[in-house]
């Protein structure tokens, strides 16, 4: 009864933890976006993440390594490329690069296993990320975005339809009314308009994020790293990839993804298979997944899995072979 009433708690704790950091996040992020919207026009955004451009790839693959964006908090700056109209394939490449390379994952990589291991990671994050948005938008997955997903929340009051009417005196002299008020009241209101619309896109999320924190706080509560090393140790050929598919519902935070990895290593998982959990960790997670269902159609979020997969499998393999 105590260790299943520590696992409740432990498991209730890391629920309450993850819903409040990622609305927290999901919201300053998203406001954030709406800031940056309101004062670089779509087509800036339109033509620095250009895929006919191929600078487009390696700038979203830059801008991805040094956002500290979790596998979750890349959503909503998605959501804004998208309403932005930015190239398919850059967007993608952000989505893939930017939990992968976090600076965080990068600077723990280095201090516990070494330059080496961490130029090898970054090298393969980046080298999968670019082929896989290049690849993904050269076969038409573009038209498996959401309509919604192009849509700008409504936002409640504001100054639309508002316009300034001249009113004829009995004296002959002339007035204008305004409908919005003067100048600087339509500026105070810029602010709450992208507040309101950062909420009702949040609102419209809500469902999505408490199902996927609540599916990996569970698996998070309930999963011991005894049986994940027991099924992923060196012994074990499919050790990679059992590593790669565990890691995805397995939400782990960037501050925690390289000591726990260092845990496992000492209790006898394999290096190779380290790798793979570590890019499926921090690459996807069932809470990022649920989430795409709300941008993306079945189709998309299918092949957003098999990449992650594909890159954690073969980073594990290769790590393995040459290391």
């Amino acid at each position: 009864m105590t260790i299943t009433h520590e696992i409740l708690m432990e498991t209730f704790s890391m629920f309450a933890f993850l819903a409040v950091e990622l609305t927290l996040l999901f919201l300053v992020i998203s406001y954030f976006v709406g800031v940056l919207q309101a004062y670089i026009p779509p087509s800036k955004i339109q033509s620095i993440l250009s895929s006919k451009n191929g600078k487009g790839y390696l700038v979203a693959a830059f801008l991805g390594s040094i956002t500290p964006f979790c596998s979750c908090s890349t959503i909503p700056f998605l959501k804004g490329l998208i309403r932005a109209r930015a190239g398919f394939g850059a967007m993608l490449v952000f989505l893939f690069a930017s939990p992968l390379l976090n600076p965080i994952i990068i600077g723990l990589f280095v201090f516990t296993f070494g330059w080496q291991v961490a130029a090898f990671y970054f090298a393969i994050a980046m080298s999968v990320s670019v082929f896989a948005g290049y690849a993904l938008e050269k076969l038409g997955f573009e038209r498996f975005i959401r309509e919604e997903a192009y849509a700008e929340p409504a936002v409640a009051g504001g100054c639309a339809g508002s316009s300034s009417t001249s009113v004829a005196g009995a004296s002959g002299r002339s007035g204008a009314v305004t409908g919005c008020g003067a100048a600087e009241q339509a500026s105070e209101n810029k602010w709450l308009k992208i507040w309101n619309s950062t909420w009702k896109d949040f609102k419209k999320v809500l469902p999505y994020l408490l199902v996927g924190v609540a599916l990996g706080s569970l698996i998070y509560g309930f999963m011991p790293t005894e049986f994940i090393a027991r099924f992923a140790d060196e012994s074990n050929p499919f050790a990679i990839p059992v590593a790669a598919v565990i890691g995805i519902p397995l939400y782990i935070k960037a501050e925690l993804v390289i000591p726990l990895s260092a845990a496992l290593t000492a209790k006898g998982m394999s290096l190779g298979a380290v790798m793979a959990l570590i890019i499926g960790s921090a690459g996807a997670s069932l809470t990022e997944v649920i989430l795409l269902k709300s941008i993306f159609k079945s189709q998309m979020v299918v092949a957003f899995l098999v990449v992650v997969l594909g890159m954690a499998v073969s980073a594990g393999y290769i790590y393995a072979f040459i290391f």
